[in-house]
């Protein structure tokens, strides 16, 4: 009889431990994408930002006499693209290879294209002499460097939960119980990506 109970103790103990396991991974999964979720909110408002400054960058340009109407068209265009990409974005993005793929492509074309348009503002000095422009190379400097940034975050942040996902036992649980925690996406680096336009106008 004392040999029962004592097994049923040890059953129960053991029992108590893996309980206790399996909430801690389960609530440590749930602490891991919650960071995903707020270092992708930082690119979500870093790249918000820079479309915010995109219509006084374009109002600024258009002063210019002759300026290339065709290089504002294409920043334009591409602006309008990149924010309906993000009014589209699911809120299951973050596990939507295809759709997340399709989000970068918008903003790395924006990126292209005020990379042309810095590049056409060279032939133009009247222009890069006005306050207001200067103000806003400054401002388009630092928003790009915080896109870069907030990228980069973003992916250590999704690689740190991806990794967690895949770690055994965690997969298993994830598969047996049906946890519903799915890999997270990465921003891929693009050819000069790891450099942010050049805006020095000095």
């Amino acid at each position: 009889m004392k040999v029962a109970a004592g097994c049923l103790l040890v059953v129960l103990l053991l029992g108590g431990l893996v309980a206790f396991w399996v909430f801690g991974a389960y609530n440590g999964l749930v602490g891991a994408e919650e960071t995903v979720t707020t270092a992708w909110a930082q690119v979500e408002t870093a790249y918000q930002r820079r479309g915010d400054l995109i219509p006084n960058l374009v109002a600024t340009v258009k002063g210019a006499a002759d300026f290339e109407q065709e290089t504002l068209t294409q920043v334009i265009e591409a602006r309008s693209k990149a924010t309906q990409v993000g009014i589209e974005a699911t809120p299951d993005l973050l596990e939507n290879p295809d759709a997340f793929a399709r989000f970068q492509q918008a903003q790395d074309g924006l990126s292209s294209a005020l990379s042309r348009l810095l590049v056409v503002v060279e032939r133009y000095p009247e222009l890069k002499a006005v306050a207001a422009f200067q103000d806003l190379m400054v401002q388009l400097e630092g928003t790009e460097n915080r896109i870069s940034v907030e990228r980069n975050r973003f992916n250590e942040a999704a690689k740190t939960y991806n990794i967690r996902i895949r770690q055994v036992p965690t997969a298993w649980f994830i598969r047996m119980l049906g946890w519903p925690f799915e890999a997270k996406s990465y921003f891929a680096s693009q050819p000069g990506a790891e450099e942010a336009p050049p805006v020095d106008f000095s």
